[in-house]
């Protein structure tokens, strides 16, 4: 029993010390490309109903005269998602949820869905909250089975068919003080082989280690707009690069 607690008390340090030393965000890798040109949706395909640009800004819309027929999605078409890092800056509103898709598959289409813009995959969750863990940033596995794989805050690996929890990366107070709600936030995701970073605001929020076996190593960017209650979502300054 003695031994138990020690083991629990050293385990609550070593959590405790890792969310107390914040990771920065790795510089920005020279000769990354701009994905978005600021004017228009060259190199982009979706429902065009629904994204538009404006001012300067990718801007995804519903109403409740124009709906999402479906979690629907602006798919990048220039290129594919293998090791990367991605730089972009998003804002939302809390009315419903967004999201980063990456190493996904394009579904096939439906024969006369109205929504043909479907993608199977990782997704970096795109929210207007403070309160974890429903936060923007959790790796969740749209169309899969896993539902949130790694939550904001986490060091983690997938192992014997389970999330294993390594170390904490920051708790719910440093979250609030990082994330800027009702505004302009950023966005660094790396991935290099099965391991995944992603960053807010210039601070590391999550590291995943997926099991190999079940890794999505390559596959299709694209950004979301979820079906159900109206929503919009703006994203901008989208550029990545290859990694070697």
């Amino acid at each position: 029993m003695r031994t138990t607690l020690l083991l629990a008390a050293a385990l609550a340090t070593t959590l405790h010390a890792a969310a107390a030393e914040p990771q920065a965000a790795p510089a920005e890798t020279p000769g990354m490309t701009r994905i978005f040109n600021g004017k228009d949706l060259t190199g982009w395909e979706g429902d065009l109903s629904l994204w538009s640009v404006k001012y300067g800004v990718i801007r995804g819309e519903t109403t409740a005269e124009n709906p999402a027929q479906g979690n629907t999605f602006l798919i990048w078409k220039d290129g594919t998602t293998r090791d990367f890092e991605l730089r972009l800056s998003f804002r939302c509103t809390a009315a419903n949820n967004s999201g980063i898709q990456y190493r996904s598959a394009r579904l096939p289409n439906k024969p006369g869905a109205k929504n043909q813009w479907r993608l199977k995959g990782y997704q970096h969750e795109i929210r207007n909250e403070q309160k974890l863990p429903n936060v923007a940033g959790f790796i969740y596995d749209e169309g899969g089975k896993r539902g949130r794989i790694c939550l904001v805050g986490e060091q983690a690996i997938w192992a014997d068919g389970k999330k294993k929890v390594q170390a904490s990366l920051l708790d719910g107070e440093a979250f609030k003080t990082l994330f800027k709600l009702n505004d302009w936030n950023d966005v660094v995701i790396v991935a290099q082989g099965n391991r995944i970073r992603h960053y807010l605001n210039g601070r590391l929020t999550l590291d995943f280690t997926d099991d190999p076996a079940l890794a999505l190593l390559d596959g299709s960017l694209g950004l979301q707009l979820h079906a159900g209650r109206p929503m919009w979502a703006e994203f901008k300054e989208i550029r990545i690069k290859p990694l070697d």
